[in-house]
């Protein structure tokens, strides 16, 4: 593509630019169908691990008479993100008590996570030899569990090159970790509303935005990348939605306190402070 020179080609620049890479993709895609066998296997995984963790809270709703949708999964324009904004349930109706706000708030990321590790070993475990992800302008920056397992298989994730699973499990992770913030009507947010109340909530999300606030701007500096304030603009969304009170405030009992630790456990295998770095 020549350089714009007039306001026109400025404005036309980018749709142009963007419709040439889809193009060049597609084309490319078509004379090496391996990449569409791996951008199908992908896309099995990835779902696999939003569905779980929609359908999570689906049954939790079911099990409280809370009436909820299925799950609507949201497409994404080819080239953005991982073609898909995420999915979510809509609750229709009031939360009966603490214990099932609970429930319903956790039961999605937990189920999430349980698919998320088998596809995170087996992307791990599968992966050869090769061109690692460090060769390239983006750095997909390992989560927790994945430097988990790595070392306990033994396995240098820098000198490897990255699979269909691998980056499956790595959004999945990195979706876990979002929703699993305390603040808002996230999912994080639903639990620490049960374990801690109203106020507590609310001190407990200004905390973490203004975390991410700080994180967003060493990310930036560090590594390059601007990802850090995608998550501060949506800590800060949610911190405006008010959190919905539930009929009933009843105590949780020390099960799911030992599960409010499990979920927290769970957030810190999920969560890395830098996701990318571009060079």
């Amino acid at each position: 593509m020549r350089d714009p020179e007039r306001l026109s080609d400025y404005l036309f620049y980018i749709p142009e630019y963007y419709f040439r890479s889809v193009a060049q993709l597609v084309s490319y895609s078509l004379q090496n169908p391996a990449v569409i066998l791996q951008g199908l296997t992908f896309s099995a995984a990835l779902l696999a691990i939003l569905l779980a963790h929609e359908m999570g809270h689906y049954v939790a709703c079911r099990r409280y008479g809370v009436e909820a949708t299925l799950p609507f999964f949201i497409p994404a324009p080819p080239l953005f993100l991982a073609g898909t904004f995420g999915a979510f349930i809509k609750i229709k109706s009031q939360i009966p008590s603490r214990r099932a706000l609970f429930d319903i708030g956790l039961a999605g990321p937990l189920a999430g996570f349980v698919v998320a590790v088998p596809v995170a070993l087996l992307g791990i475990l599968s992966l050869q030899p090769g061109p690692s992800n460090l060769d390239h302008s983006i750095t997909f920056n390992d989560p927790p569990l994945f430097r988990l397992v790595a070392f306990l298989f033994h396995i240098r994730l820098e000198a490897a090159g990255i699979n269909p699973y691998y980056m499956a499990a790595w959004f999945g992770l990195l979706v876990t970790s979002l929703n699993l913030m305390p603040v808002g009507q996230l999912d994080g947010g639903h639990g620490t509303f049960a374990v801690f109340g109203f106020r507590a909530h609310r001190w407990i999300g200004r905390m973490a935005f203004l975390t991410m606030a700080v994180l967003a701007l060493l990310g930036w500096f560090w590594h390059s990348s601007p990802s850090g304030f995608l998550y501060t603009v949506l800590l800060a969304v949610m911190l405006k939605v008010r959190h919905p009170q539930p009929a009933e405030m009843e105590p949780l009992g020390s099960a799911r306190r030992w599960i409010a630790i499990l979920t927290l456990l769970v957030f810190a295998l999920c969560f890395w402070p830098f996701p990318i770095t571009i060079t």
